[in-house]
């Protein structure tokens, strides 16, 4: 095996060690919630750990190792609460008035396995269970307001949601032929930026803040987690294009059939392609105040462009 290929295969191990501590502490949130349903519960249990790789919550106690010196219990809990919203999103992604997608992760999506109705309700149960955890786990009430405002911030209206909803309009027949190609890239930045990018810098954000990091270390972490989500999402462009639906873990091809404003639709793979690069390259370049300490991180923003699924 090859250095490079070493490297990379012990990076993947390291990332897997990361989600399963973020599935233990998911576990450990839940079995404090038997008041819950239990089909609710059923249903949360399914989409919660279905087979993921944890990127979100993984940078969260990855950038309060590097600024606390340790991961400290603030930041799992933290990190749980990002993946509850990640999920969330993906479950209300997949619903037939979205994306319409029948596979997520490697199996059935939750109103496939269950039905809509339930669907909808498990999304809503972990958006709002997201912020229950973090209003009342973390341990100091300063640092809760702080996580609570930046994930509220990060996937609300003016975040992740404004990014759907842009996504949305951007798809429909005939939307993205209809204008320039700087109107076109214009629209997916701010697509891209607002659905992906923002969560990932809250998870960085989120992280430092549980570190401790004071303003300056907390600006160049927020930097760098806009640009390694902007990146992963160009990267996830590429790949529905180039990957198959087994690779994947849900159906590919579906930008296309949708006509979604995608990079790879509005620029063509090689700038795609391109793009993605300089991204990783400058994500990494702003980590040098770090010095050694945040050689994960760039290990992260390497990874996530060479990613295959």
């Amino acid at each position: 095996m090859s250095p490079a290929k070493a490297a990379k295969t012990d990076f993947i191990a390291l990332l897997q060690k990361k989600a399963q501590s973020v599935n233990t502490t998911l576990k450990q949130l839940l079995s404090k919630h038997s008041e819950i349903n239990g089909d609710l519960k059923k249903a949360i249990k399914y989409t919660l750990f279905a087979p993921g790789k944890r990127i979100r919550s993984a940078l969260v106690l990855w950038c309060c190792e590097l600024i606390g010196g340790k991961i400290n219990r603030n930041a799992e809990i933290a990190a749980a609460a990002i993946e509850m919203v990640h999920t969330y999103s993906l479950i209300h992604d997949d619903l037939p008035a979205m994306d319409d997608d029948d596979f997520r992760r490697g199996r059935q999506t939750c109103h496939k396995f269950f039905d809509e109705a339930t669907a909808i309700l498990t999304g809503d149960a972990l958006l709002t269970l997201a912020f229950e955890i973090l209003a009342t786990e973390i341990n100091k009430k300063a640092v809760a307001v702080k996580l609570i405002r930046e994930l509220a911030e990060a996937a609300g209206p003016a975040g992740m949601i404004a990014g759907q909803m842009a996504d949305i309009k951007a798809s429909m027949r005939g939307a993205n032929r209809s204008s320039s190609i700087g109107n076109r890239v214009s629209r997916i930045e701010y697509i891209h930026i607002n659905k992906t990018a923002r969560m990932f810098r809250c998870a960085a954000v989120m992280g430092a803040v549980c570190g401790g990091a004071g303003k300056k270390r907390l600006d160049c972490l927020s930097e760098y987690g806009l640009k390694i989500g902007l990146g992963f999402q160009i990267a996830d462009d590429i790949l529905d294009v180039c990957a198959s639906s087994e690779q994947l873990g849900k159906t590919a091809g579906k930008d296309a059939k949708s006509d979604k404003c995608t990079y790879p639709a509005v620029v063509g793979i090689e700038k795609s392609k391109r793009l993605a690069k300089k991204l990783a390259d400058e994500a990494v370049a702003i980590l040098s105040p770090f010095g050694q300490k945040a050689d994960n991180l760039r290990r992260l923003a390497v990874a996530l462009l060479e990613r295959t699924k």
